[in-house]
């Protein structure tokens, strides 16, 4: 099992581990109600040194991500980020990803852990046809970055703590190569999965003792508390934001996720699956993503049956949790399309008994 540069303070400090996606990685500190609202209501770090970083590079890289990601790359311009997702070419997602534009010629790929090795080979499968090569212009980083997410309505207080230049002002989904904590040229950026504000902080591993020590330090008057997945889960979930895995896979599209805007078909991208995605946009889908709130005591979860108010099954929850703000059962999953209207009364079947939920807007919770 793999571990991050941060693995022995999360030991030292009485984390909970597990396996995930091949890492030892902690689940929970002080518990998972615990961690999430401190998310909310001050500032917690998370440990995402797991993730995966690819570097593409040259220049033919915009022309070949426009190729392989559903969101138009060239909008961007240098320092702004990008969500999209990476169609299969057989209507499915093989992974969600960030898209970080430095220049013209070299772009960050953020990818999930579980998908880093998955998504290397379909990127150089692909590459090979825009002369992009394994080791050259594709390069996977993955296994020297450590990456920290400090998040919360207080994270970029302490950030700022760290950093000679303004960065609390930084636009949502941008990103700069500054110095943060005495390391040169870190890449800080304001992306989020909590929706509670805060940056992701990339450095070389080599360095990854230095943020720490320097980022508790000046978190301590804050209230600076270690989360763990547990409560990352919990917190996007309340947001409303897809899980890779859980909410879109291998077998769901874009169009069917409700990802349909970071799917653009702009004059001249030949994505991936792209006639199939604008047939799905004009003609419907069997299938919906929605978002759901339980109006009867019930915690949905994963693999529940969505059906009906006579009992009908119409579809199948892929997320679902007790909301530790709302203190109700929240979830998401795929129905009919007739039943995705919102305020459309529905059930979950939990341990053989429906009870009542209704569909919703995501996200559950305003920030």
């Amino acid at each position: 099992m793999k571990t991050t540069p941060f693995t022995e303070y999360h030991i030292a400090n009485g984390a909970k581990m597990a396996e995930f996606a091949g890492f030892n990685m902690p689940i929970e500190f002080t518990g998972i109600n615990d961690e999430h609202m401190a998310v909310r209501r001050c500032a917690g770090v998370f440990d995402v040194s797991h993730m995966g970083e690819i570097w593409v590079k040259g220049p033919d890289a915009e022309r070949f991500l426009q190729h392989v990601a559903s969101n138009d790359v060239s909008a961007l311009y240098d320092g702004k980020v990008q969500y999209a997702a990476l169609p299969n070419g057989r209507g499915g997602i093989v992974d969600d990803i960030l898209i970080y534009r430095v220049d013209a010629e070299t772009y960050l790929l953020v990818v999930n852990a579980a998908n880093t090795e998955k998504d290397w080979r379909h990127l150089v499968a692909e590459g090979g046809t825009f002369g992009l090569r394994a080791g050259h212009e594709l390069y996977n980083a993955s296994g020297e970055i450590a990456q920290l997410a400090v998040q919360g309505p207080d994270a970029m207080k302490i950030v700022q703590e760290l950093c000679p230049e303004p960065v609390s002002d930084m636009e949502y989904y941008t990103f700069r190569k500054t110095e943060v904590a005495g390391i040169k040229d870190a890449i800080l950026s304001v992306t989020g999965y909590t929706g509670s504000g805060g940056c992701e902080i990339y450095v070389a591993k080599e360095d990854a003792d230095k943020l720490w020590q320097a980022l508790w330090a000046a978190g301590e008057r804050y209230g600076l508390k270690n989360i763990g997945l547990g409560a990352r889960d919990t917190l996007r979930l309340e947001m409303g934001f897809r899980l890779y895995g859980n909410d879109i896979d291998d077998t769901t599209s874009t169009i069917e996720a409700g990802l349909g805007w970071a799917t653009k078909f702009v004059d001249g991208k030949d994505v991936i699956d792209r006639e199939l995605m604008e047939r799905q946009r004009k003609d419907g889908v069997s299938r919906k993503f929605v978002a759901f709130e339980m109006t009867e005591r019930g915690i949905p979860r994963h693999g529940y049956s969505i059906a009906d108010v006579d009992g009908n099954t119409i579809g199948a929850v892929t997320s679902g949790t007790m909301s530790p703000m709302l203190k109700t059962g929240i979830g998401m999953g795929y129905v009919k399309p007739e039943f995705a209207r919102t305020g459309t009364e529905i059930t979950v079947v939990i341990r053989g008994k429906m009870v009542r939920a209704k569909i919703v807007k995501a996200p559950f919770v305003q920030i």
